[in-house]
C-alpha cells in the first residue's frame, strides 16, 4: 500500500531530519518541518524564535491538555493560552498544505493533523548512543561534553510539546505505525524503507 502524507517524529540526534529532506527529495515531494513555524510566524506576525519559546514552556498537565483539546473541538478558541493558539495555526497549515498534495512532515504533531488523511505514522530512534553524540556533534556543532544534555532537553522538549497536544506519550511506539533505527538501518535504509510507502 502507498502512502501520500508521512508524519515523521524523531528522536533528537537519530536523523530523522535528514531521512526525512532526503526522502522528500528522491520522491520529488514537499518537506515541512521549520517551515511550519516560518509559515506560522508569517500568519501571527511572530518569531519564529519565540513560537519555539512557546513551544518549550507548554505543560504536561493531562487536565490542561484536556481542557485544550475539548476547547479546540468546540471552536472556543479565545479562552486558550497563547501556545495552544500557535499549536492550532500549526496544524491549520499542515491541513492546508496536504491538500496541496503528498508531504512529509517532521514533528508538530503532523499525524493528528493528517488524522483524516492517508498518511503514515512514523518514529525514527536510534538505539548506538554513540552514533547519535557523533551526530549531535556533527550536525548540530554541539560539543562532545554536552552531547547528553542537549539530547534530553530536545527530546523532553518533544515529549512534553506532543503529550500537551494530544494527550499521547510521544515515545510509546505503539502510537506509531512503523519504527524505524537509523543505528540498525543507517539514514540510507531509513530512507529506502520508507521511500516504498510513498
Amino acid at each position: 500500500m502507498s502512502y501520500k502524507y508521512i508524519a515523521i517524529e524523531r528522536e533528537y540526534g537519530s536523523g530523522g531530519t535528514e531521512i526525512a529532506r532526503r526522502l522528500a527529495e528522491e520522491c520529488k515531494i514537499k518537506c515541512f518541518g521549520q517551515e511550519i513555524l516560518e509559515e506560522v510566524s508569517k500568519e501571527m506576525g511572530v518569531s519564529v524564535e519565540d513560537i519555539q519559546k512557546s513551544e518549550e514552556s507548554v505543560t504536561n498537565s493531562l487536565l490542561y491538555t484536556l481542557f485544550a483539546i475539548g476547547q479546540i473541538q468546540s471552536g472556543n478558541l479565545a479562552v486558550l493560552s497563547k501556545e495552544v493558539k500557535l499549536f492550532v495555526a500549526e496544524q491549520e497549515f499542515i491541513r492546508k498544505s496536504a491538500l496541496k498534495g503528498p508531504a512529509v512532515y517532521l514533528g508538530h504533531c503532523a499525524a493528528e493533523a493528517l488524522s483524516d488523511f492517508d498518511v503514515i505514522k512514523v518514529y525514527i530512534r536510534c538505539s548506538d548512543k554513540d552514533i547519535k553524540a557523533k551526530r549531535i556533534t556533527r550536525d548540530y556543532g554541539v560539543a562532545s561534553d554536552q552531547c547528553e544534555a542537549v539530547r534530553k532537553r530536545f527530546d523532553n522538549k518533544r515529549s512534553k510539546y506532543y503529550y500537551a497536544n494530544t494527550a499521547k506519550k510521544w515515545d510509546n511506539l505503539s502510537n506509531y505505525d512503523m519504527v524505524l533505527d537509523s543505528a540498525t538501518l543507517g539514514i540510507d535504509g531509513c530512507v529506502a524503507a520508507l521511500k516504498g510507502l510513498v
